[in-house]
Order: C-alpha cells, then structure tokens, then sequence
C-alpha cells in the first residue's frame, strides 16, 4: 500500500499508459474475436493494427482530456462516473470510424471491429478503476477499523439544534476521535428517528444500560435551555456510569459564542447541585448604582473580582477598584476595560492597614458605595497566622470603616462569612468582630453600614472544589478532612447577585444573612466530582480521610441562636437580629488587640485567650 502511495503523484501518466495498454489489447482480442486468428496475426493485419493503435491513442487521449476523466479521484468514483467512461470510450470509437473514412487512414477496415474494441476498451479501463477503488477503499476501511479502537465511544443527551450542531462538527472535523453511539431524548415521539444520521436510541432511564452495553467513555450533555431540577436528576444518572461528563452551559453563555463545541465544558458542581436561578429586583440595584461611584476593596479576589464584574453592569460613573495583590487586580482591570470602555475604571493598590493611603484614594474619588471584601478568609492558615488574621481582617476593617464615615460615604457592605457564627477559629473570629465594629459605628455615624454573611461560594480562591479537580487531575488521591463534615454551598455569581439585591434593603446596621440552600456533604461532593470525570471511586480515584484541619468544624452555621431571623421582600435574605453594641465596646476590644500586637513572641494560647475576651462566642481549639 505504501508503494502505492508513492506512485500517487505520477498517477495520471500511469493511467494513461494503462488506457494504452488497454487499447492495444481491445484491438487486438477484436481482432482475434473476428477473424478467428490467436496468437499469429498475419504481416498485413499487424501494420493495420498497428496504426489503429497509434491513431486510437490520441483520439481517445484527446477525448479523456476533454472530458476531464483524468480529474476524477478514482477512491470515489461513482456509477455515473463509469457510464461517463463507456459515453467517453464509444464516442472515441465513432470518431476513429470517421476519422478513418475521411482521410483514408491505414487502419482495419471493419467499422464494427472500432465498435467492439470500444466496447472491449471501456470495461477494461472501468475494470481496473474498479479494482483500484476497491483496493483504496479497502485500505481506508483498515485504517478507519484500526482507529476506531482509539476512537471514544460517545453518548449525547438532548435531540436538539445544539446536538445537531455537535454532531455535524464532529462529523466535519472529528470522526477519527469519536464514535457517536446514539442520542438520549426524553420525548418518547422522537424514539428510533434520527438527528444528523444518528439514531436516537432511549431516554435518561436508559443512560446507565446503553453505557454499559456500549462502552461509553464521553457523555455530552447537549440541553442548555434545561430546569436545574432535570438537570441535576439526569447528571445523577450519569454519575451511574464509568463515563467522563461533559455539558454546555446556560443560553446566555452560547449567545456569547455560537460555537457550541467549544461551549462544551467539564461538569461542575454548581451543575449537580439543582439550586434555581436568583431572581433581582435589577431596577433596585440600578437606582443605587447608577451614576455613582463604587469602590471595591479586594477587588482582585473571587468574591471582589466578580462584585465588579456585576456593579458595572448597572451603569456607574466610576468603578474604583482596590488591592494590595497587583496580579489579580490587574487582571480584573483588563478584562472589564476591554468590555465596558464608557464606565471609568480605576485599578488601586493599596493595603487596608494603611489608614492614611485609604484617606487619600477616599478624598480622590469620594466613592458613594464601599464593598469592602478584602480580607484573609483561609481557616488553617489563620490559625497558623493569628496576629496577620487581625491586623487584615478587624484593623483592615476598621480603618475602611473609620475613613468612609469621614468622608461621608453613602452605604458601607461588609462581606463577612458563615464562619462568623459561633466561630471555631481565628478567621472566624475576626470576622464576627468586623460585624460588631460595623454594628457599632452605624449608631454614630451617618453612614450606613452593614454586613452581608453568607457560606462557602464554589471555585472560590481556597476552595475545595479547584483543589478537588487538581487532585483528580494527577490521579489522586482527593483529600477530604472528615466523612462527615459538610458545608454550606454557593456559586460566586449567586452569592453576589444576592449581595447587591441585600443592599436595597439596607437602612443601616443590619447583617444580612443568605439562603444557602441545603448543607453538602463534602465526601459526597468528592465522590460526584469523581464519577463525572470518568472515574470509580475508591477504585479508579481514591479518597482519602486526613483529619480535621486546625479550626475547622463539622458543620457551619450561618446564624446564632440569639440572633434570630427575619424576612425581607426576598425570600433567599434574611436579617439578623443586631447586637447591642456600642462604638466605645468596640474601642476597648480593639485596644486588647493593640497591646496583643505590641507584644513580641506572643504564643497562641495568649491570643485565643484574648480573641475570647473579645468574642464571647468564639469556642477556642487546642491547637
């Protein structure tokens, strides 16, 4: 085969020295057909012959290149091809007859002789066309058998424009990399019909059967315009299966890019999880935004990075953007310049330690709204790190709250955390004294401050699930701290979108508490995680159990017994009840904190002592 490849490029020169070849021996059977002579030919017919060959040569020659035989790809050649042969081979042999009678040329006489050889000359030269497709054919039939068995067996869920396009992608440029078994549709009118040639086969109920008896490695998941609810009960099916999930996200995002293969992404956790989407009040959140001017601290983390991502939607004057770590700011500042160019976007650097930078980025821009997000949230870092967790997280805080009431910010958000409550560790700890300090100062001052509290928010900078699928990745194991341990979960967008919806409710003092829906099982969350990669759990993948980390509880809450609850226009927020508390409580804490901070080799047990002293509710661990 190897050696035909290699006479490809002379292949036109060798097809007509064949054609030649053929005439010659056309004539010559003719001949012997006719006069009844085999073998030995007499001189008289040898010279005819001869001539006849020679003349019948360039004829047919003139007609094959004329009518373009020579273009065709013979590997798909077709039964028109072959009729257009025999036209071709008969008109070349009406020609010679003519050609013969006019300029009396010396060549066999008998005007059927010509014919029959015509005829004799066509089905040997589709003979051969034949054999040599054949042979061709043959050989990419091979290559295909032998690349099928590296091919992935692939199953698509969803009969619809976005499968249809799938599938004639990977009929266009991917047929040497999938093998589409069939098509999973719930709507039992549509069974045994076919999308693109390739047969809808069952519904969600036969996922786990027809992967079994198909081998099915690759799952596409090809609905977008899907309810959470029948996402998640199908996404659980499959996580039934050995076979790799993968799915296309929500319309919004395929609007974005109508490529829908490329939109084909990894299952994430969000998807399993089946929480409905958040619905704004978007007018609300226009009225304070528009035309203001915002400032964002820790703006170039997660939860700050995308409070920036959604204020700017809404139209403000100017978005002022702050953090100390100059990577993840600027990186924010190029991806929203580069799509809101008529919104004034400013990235800062600066550390919320330092109260006299703050009071001059404040008299600059004299911001309407603050969020203030900048803190350390990582729990076993914080207990390894104390002093760090308050100087960042309560004197951070306090600065920013001190410098907004001086210059008479509008409304102050302080973005605090479920760990607040009752808290097990430092972090915790600090941040429910960040709620206290606003509290307080909203008593006095005429700027309105308050908290939003809410739990763990999905791919966030320190969370388990990047830290999940990074495991996965090198092949395990995946590490969970305890079988039982569970967290409450929330997507960033979710978490934000309710963040600002919070605010329009905002009179002053208030923390708001949001609806997390209900706790997840972390060693569950490992496991699905797992098995929409492709892999067993345990068997494939394992799961390691390592121990509880320092500071960190079984279970989180996200309000305190005392606290209370009451309802607000949303029904995803809540208020908690506010502490009484005043500014001069709150200056006597931070003093305890202060002489703590001047003290040098301070060991940890002195510092929770303190924390203790401070926030009654903070449970110490022995570390």
């Amino acid at each position: 085969m190897e050696k035909i490849k290699k006479l490809g490029k002379y292949r036109n020169i060798i097809l007509v020295l064949m054609d030649i070849f053929c005439i010659a021996l056309a004539y010559y059977l003719g001949v012997v057909i006719i006069t009844d002579t085999v073998f030995k030919l007499e001189p008289y017919y040898v010279k005819r012959l001869t001539q006849t060959i020679l003349v019948s040569g360039i004829v047919y020659q003139i007609v094959f290149h004329i009518t373009k035989r020579y273009k065709n790809i013979i590997r798909y050649e077709t039964g028109k091809d072959y009729l257009m042969y025999f036209v071709a081979c008969m008109a070349s042999s009406i020609i010679i007859s003519i050609v013969r009678k006019m300029f009396h040329i010396f060549m066999l006489e008998r005007t059927k002789l010509i014919l029959l050889s015509g005829v004799i000359i066509s089905l040997m030269m589709i003979s051969y066309r034949i054999i040599i497709r054949y042979i061709l054919v043959n050989d990419i039939v091979n290559k295909e058998r032998k690349q099928k068995e590296d091919k992935k067996n692939l199953l698509i869920i969803g009969a619809g424009n976005a499968a249809n396009e799938i599938i004639k992608t990977i009929h266009t440029r991917m047929t040497e990399t999938y093998n589409i078994v069939g098509i999973i549709d719930d709507n039992k009118k549509r069974l045994n019909y076919n999308v693109s040639g390739v047969r809808i086969i069952g519904n969600r109920n036969d996922i786990v059967k027809i992967c079994k008896e198909n081998d099915i490695d690759l799952i596409f998941f090809s609905i977008a315009n899907i309810d959470n609810e029948n996402k998640k009960q199908i996404l659980n099916i499959c996580q039934q299966t050995k076979a790799k999930v993968r799915i296309l996200p929500g319309m919004r995002e395929i609007i974005k890019d109508k490529k829908l293969f490329e939109n084909l992404r990894d299952v994430e956790i969000e998807d399993i999880l089946g929480r409905d989407p958040i619905k704004l009040d978007n007018n609300n959140i226009e009225t304070i935004i528009k035309d203001k001017t915002i400032l964002v601290t820790g703006a170039g983390g997660s939860i700050g990075s995308e409070l920036c991502r959604q204020i700017i939607k809404y139209n403000p004057e100017k978005l002022v953007m702050l953090d100390i770590y100059e990577n993840g700011l600027y990186d924010i500042e190029v991806e929203l310049k580069s799509k809101y160019s008529k919104v004034k976007i400013e990235a800062v650097i600066a550390s919320v330690r330092d109260k006299k930078r703050l009071e001059n980025i404040f008299e600059k821009y004299n911001p309407y709204l603050v969020f203030h997000a900048a803190a350390h949230k990582h729990v076993p870092l914080m207990e390894y790190s104390p002093l760090e967790a308050i100087k960042n997280n309560v004197f951070g805080t306090y600065n920013v709250v001190n410098t907004c009431d001086k210059f008479n910010v509008k409304r102050f958000i302080l973005i605090s955390t479920d760990k607040a409550v009752n808290p097990t560790n430092i972090m915790g700890a600090t941040k429910r004294l960040c709620e206290m300090i606003v509290q307080a100062k909203n008593k006095v001052s005429k700027t309105e401050f308050v908290a939003v509290r809410f739990g763990n928010v999905l791919g966030s900078n320190g969370s388990v699930v990047p830290l999940f699928k990074k495991q996965i990745s090198e092949g395990g194991p995946v590490t969970v701290t305890h079988k039982e341990i569970t967290r409450f979960f929330m997507t960033i967008p979710e978490a934000v979108e309710l963040i600002l919806q919070a605010i329009t409710y905002a009179n002053g003092g208030e923390i708001f508490v949001l609806d997390m829906g209900e706790p997840v099982k972390i060693y569950d969350l490992a496991t699905s995680l797992i098995r929409l990669s492709g892999y067993v759990p345990n068997q494939d993948i394992e799961i390691k159990i390592t121990g509880l980390r320092p500071g960190e509880k079984l279970y989180e809450e996200l309000l305190m017994g005392e606290e209370g609850l009451q309802k607000t226009a949303h029904d995803k927020i809540f208020v908690a009840e506010p502490m009484d508390i005043t500014i001069d409580d709150i200056t006597a804490k931070l003093d305890k904190l202060t002489k703590l901070l001047d003290k040098e080799n301070v060991d940890f047990e002195h510092i929770q002592s303190t924390v203790k002293e401070i926030v009654p509710t903070y449970k110490e661990q022995k570390k």
